[in-house]
């Protein structure tokens, strides 16, 4: 593996797409006379009844952002006459096959969304779950997430597809809307499309439209912090839920994201740096063109108009009660993706691999040796995995729980099940331990009962348990209110976080100490794609 692919996977927490293992089989559809009908703004949907609840798959949010609509802010559904059938789900957005993390897809009409109700009409509005999945803001896709359960617990859940890669995130001057405007962030405003679809929606379906909670994992939990920070998504939402999505807490300037976009228009053969070029080359060109270590969000000056980190120092951003958290063990998927490619961690390699993985210059990875001296763990690649955990995910997350916790109330968790599944991922030199991910198959359905390669009996009680949190969380802001242990609320004074370990979530407080972060926020390197 070349330098620049350790570092696209240091850059890329992709969102494990754990999907096809995370993820069980949609329920099997009843009768064909009780599938609903649904009267939605732009026209009635057909959907599908189950054993467990009523879905409607594939409804559109968003005009098909495609031909002179690719590379501008979504656009208003057509309205249509009849029923819909909503029974499918709709295209994955464009995206590069890398499996076994993202099916690829060449789609560029696909700003699609699928909304999850109880079986029956309940008797009072129910809190409203919108998910945004990961994935580098380049790969994955709604449908790999199968949150029965958590409708099962009271809630109405939204999830949906929005632009990726370049698509969603290219920054262009051509593209802007005047000289200087803005551009990139596409994906983030099909977000917000979608979250003013589910306000005008939501009712219909049984759901709040005034009780909102926004939630996703890796680039997902970015997006969360984004809308948190946005101008653009003041209230559409009232809750936030954040997992592993703290990695980019200083997004680039707007110049230096138009200057990438021009190193990829000439890549791409559009060498006159034209609008017209860009929208006509085709989806295969630019997956092949784009930047394959993933994409964040860039300060546009109307999607974003600050770094996140500076937005929730400041409390310039959409006041809202959120849980944020990370897993202990975030950066060893990396390291075992590396190690599966050929590149692996020794006692010789240990510290030039921290200079590219880390983006830090040969002294700094010396210090960095130092700090994580390879006698305090089991093996060299464990090691790795220490440093890039903390130095990526923990530090960011704890710093920005110590900011949002100035401002709105905020609960923290790290997940913490050593022995967590690993479905769909190679075997590698040492033990994934609670990777990058490995929190979503705990949060979405799992089975009832403990199955071979599934959640043990103990991990199913602790998936119980987060699951409650979750939708308790999203009904009335209590992570706890329904016999789960107390999870008290964050504050820099006293740094209490919930543990997710089974059986069962305890209180932690020694978080700050166990990944080094005085370390790492004194050296000034925390982050990817910083």
């Amino acid at each position: 593996m070349s330098q620049h692919r350790l570092r696209s996977l240091a850059a890329a927490p992709l969102c494990l797409a754990l999907s096809a293992a995370l993820a069980t089989a949609v329920p099997a559809a009843a009768t064909a006379a009780d599938a609903p009908v649904v009267s939605t703004t732009d026209g009635s949907v057909l959907g599908t009844a189950t054993a467990t609840g009523r879905q409607f798959l594939g409804i559109p949010y968003a005009a098909p952002p495609v031909g002179s609509l690719r590379w501008q802010p979504p656009q208003p559904v057509a309205p249509w006459t009849g029923v819909r059938s909503a029974q499918a789900f709709g295209p994955h957005c464009a995206q590069p096959s890398k499996p076994p993390l993202g099916t690829g897809s060449t789609s560029e009409d696909c700003l699609y969304l699928n909304v999850y109700t109880p079986a029956s009409p309940p008797k009072r509005p129910l809190p409203v779950m919108v998910w945004i999945h990961g994935g580098a803001l380049t790969i994955g896709q709604s449908d790999d997430y199968d949150p029965q359960r958590l409708v099962g617990n009271g809630a109405v859940v939204v999830s949906l597809n929005y632009r990726l890669g370049a698509l969603g995130f290219l920054a262009h001057p051509a593209l802007a809307d005047h000289a200087g405007g803005p551009s990139g962030d596409y994906g983030l405003m099909d977000q917000q499309a979608a979250l003013r679809w589910v306000q005008r929606n939501a009712g219909a379906f049984g759901g709040d439209p005034g009780n909102v909670t926004v939630f996703g994992e890796s680039a997902g939990g970015l997006s969360v912090l984004s809308q948190m920070a946005s101008p653009g998504a003041q209230g559409l939402f009232q809750r936030a839920i954040v997992e592993s999505g703290a990695y980019n807490p200083t997004q680039r300037s707007l110049a230096d994201a138009e200057q990438a976009g021009e190193t990829f228009a000439a890549k791409a053969g559009c060498l006159d740096q034209s609008a017209e070029c860009l929208r006509a080359l085709p989806v295969s060109t630019i997956l092949s063109d784009q930047n394959s270590g993933g994409y964040t969000p860039n300060i546009d000056g109307r999607t974003l108009t600050e770094s996140l980190a500076t937005a929730f120092a400041s409390g310039r951003f959409n006041q809202v009660p959120v849980i944020n958290g990370s897993n202990h063990d975030e950066y060893r998927l990396f390291v075992a993706l590396a190690e599966q490619s050929g590149v692996k961690v020794t006692p010789l390699t240990y510290v030039p691999l921290i200079s590219i993985a880390l983006s830090v210059d040969p002294l700094t990875a010396m210090k960095i040796a130092q700090e994580y001296p390879l006698s305090d763990y089991p093996s060299p690649p464990v090691a790795l995995g220490a440093a890039g955990t903390d130095a990526g995910f923990a530090c960011s997350a704890l710093n920005m729980d110590k900011s949002l916790s100035r401002f709105v109330p905020t609960r923290a968790y790290e997940f913490n099940d050593e022995n967590a599944p690993v479905l769909k991922l190679p075997p590698v030199s040492f033990p994934y331990g609670a990777f990058h991910g490995a929190e979503v198959q705990y949060v979405f359905n799992t089975s009832t009962e403990p199955v071979s390669g599934g959640l043990s009996a103990s991990q199913i009680q602790l998936a119980d348990a987060v699951q409650r949190y979750w939708t308790d969380f999203a009904a009335n802001g209590d992570p706890g209110a329904r016999g789960v242990p107390v999870w008290p609320q964050f504050s820099a004074g006293n740094p209490a976080m919930a543990s997710f370990a089974p059986p069962s979530p305890a209180t932690e407080t020694a978080f700050e100490a166990d990944h080094h972060c005085r370390f790492w926020n004194n050296l000034g390197v925390l982050g990817l794609n910083r």
